[in-house]
């Protein structure tokens, strides 16, 4: 079975998407559909804007999106069995099954973007990567520092990601490195994303996906929140906004998708991070970048 997987924030890089533009008018199509609903030229940005420019969450966001969706779209013979997506990815996952159609996929992506930029203005807040101890030491110390720090990204065993107040994240960084941690590195991230502190935003996103439609899908999505195959609207939907406060279960989501009898992983977007975390995962399956 196929499983097709959707890049996150951090992916996203100058010159993204051209290629699309540049030789398919479909894809053509839709980046002008989405300057247009978008109100900017978002596709100016992601083709000649600089790094600066494109690591605002109110653009990237939005561009990773646009990215890997419009690669799926021009895909042929796109059949997935399952997706994934990494915290953001899951919007354009939903979009790849026939859950949300482009332009709603499109509004919810900037809707949930601009709440969280939003949520992050309100508190000095950032991220990082704990690398090399095992998942539940990093889970016990986190609960033991004081102030908000949690687990947010199980990228691959042994790469956590923790999320919080800057001290509270400064002190637990302090805490695992001496706990044996080989590195502890504090990421150039504007905010606590999928952390305790992003409960303003998921009141916004939870109100923009009320008035969303939700199709049933053509496949299962396994979802960051709970790592099993769902295709209930309701149910997707319900996760989908507990996902800002709620840790990316990426391990759990790719083990459940190999026993369920994924056995090859397509990348669909920018850059190849998830390819990287998959076989770190399980090295037995197959992986590779879908392209035009």
């Amino acid at each position: 079975m196929k499983a097709y997987v959707f890049p996150g924030q951090g992916a996203q890089f100058t010159g993204m998407g051209k290629d699309l533009y540049d030789n398919s008018d479909l894809a053509k199509e839709l980046f002008q559909q989405a300057d247009e609903q978008l109100g900017f030229e978002i596709s100016k940005i992601m083709f000649e804007g600089t790094a600066e420019e494109l690591k605002q969450t109110k653009v990237t966001q939005p561009a990773v999106f646009l990215h890997s969706v419009i690669l799926a779209k021009t895909l042929e013979n796109f059949q997935p069995d399952m997706v994934a997506g990494h915290s953001l990815g899951e919007i354009s996952a939903l979009v790849a099954n026939g859950t949300l159609n482009f332009e709603s996929g499109l509004n919810l992506v900037y809707k949930r973007a601009l709440a969280m930029q939003k949520a992050c203005e309100i508190q000095p807040s950032t991220m990082a990567a704990i690398l090399g101890l095992e998942d539940a030491v990093v889970e016990q110390i986190c609960s033991e520092t004081e102030g908000v720090v949690v687990a947010a990204n199980y990228n691959c065993p042994g790469q956590l990601v923790i999320s919080g107040e800057v001290p509270a994240v400064e002190l637990a960084c302090e805490k695992l490195k001496a706990a044996g941690a080989k590195r502890a590195l504090m990421l150039p991230v504007g905010g606590a994303f999928h952390s305790p502190l992003m409960k303003p935003a998921e009141d916004e996103l939870a109100e923009a996906i009320a008035n969303t439609e939700f199709m049933t899908p053509i496949c299962p999505v396994y979802q960051n929140v709970t790592t099993t195959a769902v295709t209930n609207p309701e149910e997707i939907k319900k996760n989908l906004i507990a996902q800002l406060t709620a840790p990316v279960k990426w391990t759990q989501s790719v083990q459940q998708m190999i026993k369920d009898g994924a056995v090859e992983f397509i990348e669909v977007g920018p850059g190849n991070t998830l390819q990287g975390l998959v076989r770190k995962i399980d090295n037995s399956v197959g992986t590779s970048s879908a392209s035009l």
